[in-house]
C-alpha cells in the first residue's frame, strides 16, 4: 500500500459528515475550475449539455444533507431517479423515469438509439436538471444543489466517455496528472503514488510515458478508466464502454468493470448496446422506452420480457452483436 493510500485510509476514518468517506478530504480538494475536456466528472464543472438546464430550487448549503421535503432513499441505494421528466423544446425525452441503483452493484441501461439513455446519465452527474422529479445521489438531491455544491459532489463520481477523452499531446502520465493538478492540493509524491496505483488498477503501468496515439483502442479505454479512478469515486458512469472494441478487448474491459465492483465496491451505471459486455457487467438491467423504464430485473429476466419492442431489440442484438 502506498503512502497516499495510508493517508487516504486515515482520512476515511475521520469523516463522519453526510458526504461519507472519500480519500480526498476537503483540505485536499482545490476549488472547481473550468475544464475544457470532459474526462472524469470531477473535472467537468459546468451545467452544460443538450438544451437548457432547468434552474433548481437551491437550498441553504448550511442546512445539512439536501433532501427537500422528500424522504431519502435507503442507505443501500446510491442513485435514485424519481419520476424524472426532461424535454428539449417540444421534444419529450424522459417522461417519468424511475430507477434505483444499489450500493456496490452494476446497473445497465439498455434501449434503442435516441431513447434518452445519455440524457438519463447526465441527470445523475448534474449536467442536466430535470423539468420535474427528483435526482438522488449518495443520499442527497442533486436537483436541489447550487452549482458549487454539484461540483463538489462530482468529485465522488466518475464518468468514462466513449472515446476516452485523452489529450493527444500529453503522455498518459500527463493526462492523469492534469486533473490532480486542477482539483487537488496533493504534493507531487502523493500525485505520483495515486497515478501509479490507478495504472496498476487497469494493468497498464508500462504505458505511463506513452502518448494516446501509441495505444490500442482497448488500452485507451482502460487509461480513460484509470483517469476516472484517479479521485477514487464512489460511483462510475460508463457511456458505451466497449464501443469499437474487438471481442477480446470487450471482455477485458467488461471484466475490469466487474473487478472494480468486487474489489473496491464501486457502484456503476453503464449504457451499452453490447450484449457480451452486458452479460458480464450486469447485476440489474433497465430498459428505457418512450421516456420510461418499461422493464427492470436481471438481464435474463429483461431478455425474457414479452414486450414486442424488447423482443425485437434482443433478437436484433443476438443476430448482429449490438443494437
Amino acid at each position: 500500500m502506498s503512502r497516499f493510500s495510508k493517508r487516504a485510509d486515515a482520512r476515511r476514518s475521520q469523516r463522519t459528515d453526510a458526504e461519507g468517506p472519500h480519500p480526498l478530504d476537503d483540505d485536499g480538494l482545490a476549488g472547481p475550475a473550468d475544464d475544457p475536456t470532459g474526462a472524469p466528472v470531477a473535472g467537468v464543472p459546468g451545467d452544460t449539455g443538450e438544451g437548457q438546464a432547468a434552474e433548481p430550487h437551491h437550498v441553504d448549503p448550511g442546512s445539512g444533507p439536501l433532501t427537500g421535503n422528500a424522504p431519502p432513499p435507503p442507505d443501500d441505494i446510491v442513485v435514485e431517479l424519481r419520476d424524472v421528466h426532461k424535454a428539449f423544446g417540444p421534444k419529450k425525452i424522459l417522461q417519468g423515469v424511475n430507477l434505483a441503483v444499489e450500493r456496490g452493484t452494476s446497473a445497465v441501461v439498455l434501449g434503442g438509439s435516441g431513447t434518452g439513455k445519455s440524457v438519463l446519465t447526465k441527470h445523475v452527474v448534474g449536467l442536466l436538471q430535470p423539468d420535474k422529479g427528483e435526482v438522488w445521489v449518495l443520499g442527497e438531491r442533486l436537483d436541489l444543489m447550487t452549482p458549487e455544491q454539484r461540483d463538489r459532489k462530482r468529485t465522488r463520481l466518475g464518468y468514462l466517455f466513449q472515446g476516452g477523452a485523452l489529450f493527444d499531446s500529453m503522455t498518459v502520465y500527463e493526462n492523469m496528472r492534469f486533473f490532480l493538478d486542477r482539483l487537488t492540493t496533493l504534493d507531487r509524491d502523493e500525485k505520483d503514488d495515486l497515478i501509479a496505483e490507478s495504472l496498476e488498477d487497469v494493468n497498464l503501468p508500462q504505458t505511463r510515458n506513452q502518448y494516446p496515439a501509441e495505444l490500442s483502442g482497448g488500452q485507451k479505454k482502460r487509461i480513460g478508466l484509470a483517469r476516472t479512478l484517479i479521485l477514487r469515486p464512489d460511483i462510475i458512469l460508463y457511456d458505451e464502454p466497449t464501443t469499437g472494441l474487438d471481442p477480446v478487448s470487450v471482455r477485458v474491459v467488461s471484466e475490469l468493470i466487474v473487478q472494480l465492483r468486487d474489489t473496491r465496491g464501486i457502484s456503476s451505471i453503464a449504457i451499452t448496446h453490447d450484449l457480451l459486455a452486458a452479460e458480464i457487467i450486469t447485476d440489474k438491467a433497465h430498459f428505457l422506452l418512450d421516456g420510461v423504464i418499461v422493464e427492470s430485473g436481471t438481464l435474463a429476466e429483461v431478455r425474457a420480457s414479452k414486450h414486442p419492442v424488447l423482443r425485437e431489440f434482443f433478437e436484433g442484438t443476438e443476430a448482429y452483436g449490438h443494437a
